[in-house]
């Protein structure tokens, strides 16, 4: 597909717009920005720093070494190659200056994985008269935007995942004395034969370990009574992730504590789900800060804030942890609006250190007909003996 086939003019002007810009200038050197490969699907590109113009009016301007011109035949535009540094910057003065530019940037660093785009060149860029403004909103619109096979194959690959899960869950707490690794073996394997692929094993946590959340599973084994967790994500070759996180319980009865917990984070991602549900009903605004408050409340109210240690959600695209709008006013204050085209998990935990935690992952996707949320049929009651 050729840069920028899936970019609609008109949209794009409006992108413009809305960030208060004249161009969307994409830069990227050796993969550094995620939204730039997505956007400009330029494979072949990588060794060298390309620059990528996109004006509310004219035409695009890539900026290439010449070693790196093959992959822009059929570039829909201007191409200017430059070899020497100085070629660079005379290149990119009168495209820059007097212009303002939307990039991957987040003052402060407020959404890391908004700020893409190094500060030298930033630099840079300001020295040759430009200024440089956020590009949140279009990476909203064109980065983190799910296409409709995209979207399908998120769907069946979160069921995939939810039913690996329960089988997994079913088993394992039934099986004192099994290990977090061998079950993890178990999980991979039945996540491969599902046809899945993913970049990081997944997590199985027994007891104290489920309450570390980036839990890297060892050689514990399960105990009567013990809280089961299991993260696990997956997806299509080539497509979008599905992300869950499931619980069980190495027992018969929930103690009151387990059942608390459990049943805090379960209402924690059901008001998250709810807000954004209401929100779009309404056609009312809703950003990724307002989702994490509404289930950040209920944490809180019941008394467990202080172990409710993450953001709510983070966003999915083509990478698991993805570009667009986050369900964060904890970590980061995060006022992307949540809206049509875009992918999000919604995982509220409560962690007691040394004794457990409880997570209770799921993912929304806002199609056509408004916000979807997969699997079909979230986990509703912890799965025990």
């Amino acid at each position: 597909m050729s840069p920028f086939a899936g970019l609609d003019r008109a949209e794009l002007q409006a992108g413009l717009a809305e960030a208060g810009a004249d161009a969307w200038l994409l830069f990227d050197f050796r993969a550094v920005n995620p939204v730039a490969q997505r956007v400009l699907r330029l494979g072949g590109i990588g060794s060298r720093r390309i620059f990528v113009l996109f004006p509310r009016e004219g035409e695009p301007v890539a900026v290439a070494h010449r070693i790196e011109l093959q992959p822009l035949d059929g570039f829909p535009g201007r191409v200017v190659p430059y070899a020497r540094w100085q070629e660079l910057h005379a290149a990119l003065e009168p495209l820059v200056r007097g212009r303002t530019l939307a990039m991957e940037i987040s003052p402060d660093d407020a959404v890391p994985y908004l700020d893409r785009v190094p500060f030298g060149v930033v630099e840079l860029l300001r020295r040759l008269g430009a200024t440089v403004v956020p590009s949140g909103s279009l990476v909203s619109r064109f980065a983190a935007r799910w296409n409709p096979t995209e979207m399908v194959e998120h769907e069946a690959a979160a069921e995939t995942i939810a039913d690996i899960a329960r089988r997994e869950l079913s088993r394992t707490v039934r099986e004192i004395g099994v290990t977090e690794q061998a079950v993890r073996a178990r999980v991979i394997g039945a996540l491969e034969q599902g046809g899945l692929v993913f970049d990081h094993p997944p997590v199985v946590a027994f007891g104290p370990g489920s309450a570390i959340p980036h839990y890297e599973s060892g050689e514990a084994a399960l105990a009567p009574g013990q809280v089961v967790l299991i993260d696990l994500w997956g997806c299509r070759p080539g497509s979008v992730s599905a992300d869950q996180t499931w619980m069980g319980y190495a027992g018969a009865e929930l103690p009151d504590t387990v059942r608390r917990v459990w049943d805090t984070v379960r209402s924690a991602r059901d008001a998250a789900i709810g807000a954004i549900r209401a929100a779009a009903a309404a056609g009312r605004p809703i950003t990724g800060a307002d989702a994490d408050t509404a289930a950040r409340r209920v944490v809180e109210q019941a008394g467990l804030g202080e172990w409710f240690v993450h953001r709510t959600g983070h966003s999915i695209d083509r990478d698991l942890h993805g570009s667009g709008p986050h369900l964060d006013d904890y970590e980061t204050h995060d006022d992307r609006r949540l809206g049509p085209g875009i992918g999000f998990s919604v995982e509220p935990g409560v962690y007691l250190p040394g004794q457990f935690g409880v997570r209770s992952e799921v993912n929304m996707y806002w199609g056509p007909a408004g916000p979807v949320v997969t699997p079909t049929e979230p986990q509703a009651a912890l799965i025990t003996t």
